[in-house]
């Protein structure tokens, strides 16, 4: 489907948009169609019913802006010790095994299906985020053969930084995503 289709725009709109479509086609539909057409005509709106349906089930879990800044405001309260540990339960929530890393580099280890993971989020609070902490996740990686990573910020991330970590297997948890996963 075209990202630029009428369908494609309202599965990605709030999902009563949708239901608002329906309600004018199908309004405009029985006003306009002959006597014998409008029970169809009022019919014409239900592709847009299904959109919504399909829209608030995609929407069923995402958090709305206040709600984002919200945890975000939390998560920013807790110490070091209480984020770290907010993290790991999120992570055991989602099925993984959790266990602290004691190296240098990463704080928990995460294993799920086989693969491991190291998660940093040491620097979670500062405002910005270089690649410095980025290489010594990658440190760890490397030395516990481990190819994938995920850094955990609040603040804003560097486009260096960004670039480093797409090239290296380095994803990042922050802002929404980091607000719904931890909540």
């Amino acid at each position: 489907m075209s990202e630029k289709s009428l369908f494609a725009r309202l599965l990605r709109s709030p999902w009563w948009v949708s239901f608002v479509v329906a309600a004018i086609v199908s309004a405009a539909g029985f006003a306009l169609m002959p006597e014998r057409f409008k029970a169809p005509g009022a019919l014409s709106g239900f592709p847009f019913v299904v959109i919504g349906l399909i829209a608030a089930w995609k929407q069923r879990n995402t958090l709305s802006p206040k709600q984002i800044e919200a945890a975000l405001e939390k998560l920013a309260a807790l110490s070091a010790r209480e984020f770290t540990d907010t993290l790991a339960a999120a992570y055991e929530r989602d099925g993984y095994k959790v266990e602290r890393f004691t190296q240098p580099g990463a704080d928990l280890a995460i294993e799920k299906q086989g693969y491991t993971t190291l998660v940093s989020c040491k620097r979670w609070k500062a405002a910005n985020h270089g690649v410095e902490p980025l290489r010594e996740l990658l440190a760890a990686m490397e030395k516990a053969e481990t190819g994938r990573g995920v850094y955990v910020a609040l603040g804003s991330v560097s486009d260096a930084a960004a670039q480093f970590a797409a090239k290296n297997g380095i994803r990042f948890l922050a802002g929404d995503g980091l607000a719904a996963f931890a909540r």
